[in-house]
């Protein structure tokens, strides 16, 4: 059987697509083989560059690696390598350590930030289209800050805590957005006053926010004025040193910091492919994404890479959804090809704008008709994250998204306002794990031992006890078969012992009054699903047997601090099948709330979960994803 190679070139957000779109559709086709080529491992997410720029996540938390997005498809393979030419005749790709026959190329290499010649940019500012940048930003500030809190001279301190973002898109104002977040943290940890920081965003043109409409753009404007924020409008930047920039109306302003964001162009390291190009670097393509010029090659462009004109003068944008939509293009046209279907036309549909302002605020534009700003406008941008974990199925990435934007925050840098995040100490939890762990023992072993005595083993499974050949459930089915009476009759006699005192609602015992239960009368849908799962006598007395070892080891297990998440959430589901049996009381209710306290890590304080669970998590994520490499196709 013939080999086919497809090769796609970048693992960002079309690169991705792409892959992952082709890796589904021809999972059965073993001749295909398709090689993902990036120069890094992993790949980044890069609408949350800001988050680790600004301090607000830590650098891995957007970072994803390959091999755990791809870890379960077997006919994708991974190369770490940067590509240095295209041989488009003997159809070759060619890289830095290899070479690599292709079929078909799918050319998604991204783009890079555009200075657009400004002298002194790529000296002495610094872009945010990289994991490096984002990274290299955050240690300035922290080191520009930390010299400026010893600096006497007042002018030079003055710039040096001065922060201005160049450009007002999208990425220039959630720049702007994390930096008035973190402002606080860093006068606080160098010991500064943080009015003393001051930030700026530098706008060539006349309004901010040019992709949003005018009312929300503006809603965005008020909310950095209010928080201190100087907007300097008709501002084009002529010049950048490292002590100052120049404006175009010759004004200086002091500073030691400039992020540039005022532009993207496709990457330069495409430049030298041979590929016919239109302005800001970006390669010419068709309605199907292929190259211009190569259609017979199978050559695609896609992602911020490709220039196709959707509506005249006006090409695809430079955004995730773009990117997204042109990968997935070029992969089915790719498949089109292969099963000789007809191909299928790139048509865009762009389904809103998000622009978090900080970690708290922002606004939306969904569908255009829906805006939202602020909490919701933020909330819809998580969730929009958590769909895109969900269309790359990554369950794990999406774990650990949720962790570091909800949960492992600080300074309430997150929608909830800290309210998710606040890292406690378990220890405390300790005491009631055991307690609660010792009242399911207790009331488990009453189920054992019966009416026989704790001291002697001998008297347990006797009258009384759950392992007896009498049924314990009170289900008016399982009564037919014990007393022999009528469904009527039954049914009566249960209703009839339940009504027969006169119960009180309490959620604590109060002495003299007889405990209410949470149902008196079983649902009929919940009825329904006990009669089918216990159907006769011999069913239910084996379940009732399989239900007293269980408690046994859940409660074993919550004392010893073992599987304490799952054993916390299985006696929720148990309370609540307890309840809608008829068998539980409103004294006992806590049982429910204890049981999402001790979810919350306590088993791994003097429990065996300090090391059952990191062992486990290594084991499984070795055998499930595999151990991740800094470099992938190397043997």
């Amino acid at each position: 059987m013939e080999k086919k190679n497809i090769v796609v070139v970048g693992a960002g957000y079309s690169g991705i697509a792409a892959t992952k779109f082709l890796a589904k559709k021809l999972k059965s086709k073993q001749e295909y083989t398709i090689k993902l080529i990036d120069r890094n491992s992993y790949h980044t997410m890069m609408t949350e560059l800001h988050e680790v720029a600004g301090g607000r996540v830590e650098p891995t938390a957007i970072q994803y690696d390959l091999q755990r997005l791809f870890c379960r498809k077997k006919n994708v393979e991974l190369v770490t390598d940067t590509v240095t030419r295209i041989d488009k005749e003997n159809k070759v790709v060619k890289t830095k350590h290899g070479s690599y026959d292709f079929d078909y190329l799918i050319l998604g290499m991204g783009g890079e930030p555009n200075d657009f010649g400004t002298p002194g940019v790529k000296e002495h500012g610094f872009t945010l289209w990289s994991f490096e940048n984002a990274v290299r930003i955050r240690e300035h500030i922290e080191k520009t800050v930390a010299k400026a809190a010893i600096e006497t001279d007042p002018e030079i301190r003055k710039a040096m805590l001065t922060f201005v973002v160049c450009g007002s898109g999208f990425t220039g104002i959630e720049m702007i957005g994390e930096l008035v977040d973190w402002k606080d943290r860093l006068a606080k940890d160098y010991k500064i006053d943080a009015n003393e920081i001051s930030l700026k965003v530098v706008e060539a043109m006349p309004t901010i926010l040019n992709m949003l409409s005018r009312k929300d753009a503006d809603k965005a404007e008020r909310y950095l004025n209010k928080k201190h924020v100087e907007i300097l409008k008709n501002s084009a930047i002529v010049e950048v040193t490292e002590t100052h920039i120049k404006l175009k109306d010759e004004s200086i302003l002091p500073t030691y910091t400039l992020i540039w964001t005022a532009g993207v162009k496709g990457t330069s390291d495409a430049a030298d492919f041979g590929l016919e190009s239109a302005r800001g670097n970006r390669l010419i393509a068709n309605e199907y994404m292929e190259a211009k010029g190569y259609e017979d090659k199978n050559i695609y462009i896609i992602g911020d890479l490709v220039y196709y004109e959707e509506t005249p003068n006006k090409p695809t944008p430079q955004i995730v959804q773009a990117a997204e939509q042109t990968g997935h293009t070029a992969a089915q046209n790719i498949l089109a090809t292969i099963n000789n279907s007809e191909k299928h036309p790139f048509k865009s549909n762009y389904q809103g704008f998000m622009v978090s302002v900080g970690s708290k605020w922002g606004v939306a534009e969904l569908f255009d008709k829906i805006h939202l700003a602020g909490f919701f406008a933020i909330l819809m941008k998580h969730i929009v994250n958590l769909k895109y974990f969900f269309d790359i199925r990554s369950g794990y990435y999406m774990f650990q998204y949720i962790l570091h934007e909800f949960f492992h925050i600080k300074d309430e840098r997150n929608v909830m306002r800290g309210h998710t995040s606040r890292n406690s100490n378990v220890l405390w939890s300790v005491p009631l794990r055991v307690f609660y762990g010792s009242v399911w023992l207790v009331e488990a072993m009453k189920k054992v031992v019966g009416d026989g005595s704790y001291l002697h083993p001998g008297t347990w499974f006797g009258s009384g006890s759950w392992f007896t050949d009498t049924v314990a459930f009170p289900f008016t089915w399982l009564q037919e078969v014990t007393t022999g009476a009528s469904g009527s009759e039954a049914t009566g006699t249960v209703a009839a012992e339940t009504t027969a005192k006169a119960a009180h609602f309490g959620l604590s015992y109060a002495y003299g009054e007889e405990p209410m239960l949470v149902f008196n009368k079983i649902p009929h849908w919940f009825s329904s699903i006990m009669q089918f799962m216990m159907p006769n006598k011999e069913v239910a007395l084996f379940f009732q047997k399989f239900m007293t070892i269980f408690e046994v080891c859940i409660a074993l297990a919550l004392i010893a601090g073992l599987f304490t998440w799952l054993s916390s959430a299985t006696t929720i589901a148990l309370v609540i099948t307890f309840c809608l049996s008829g068998m539980f009381y409103w004294v006992n209710i806590w049982f429910i709330f204890v049981a999402f306290a001790l979810m919350n890590g306590s088993g791994r304080a003097f429990g065996l979960d300090k090391w059952v669970m990191p062992w486990i998590q290594k084991t499984l994520g070795n055998w499930w994803y595999g151990k991740p490499r800094s470099i992938y196709g190397k043997k």
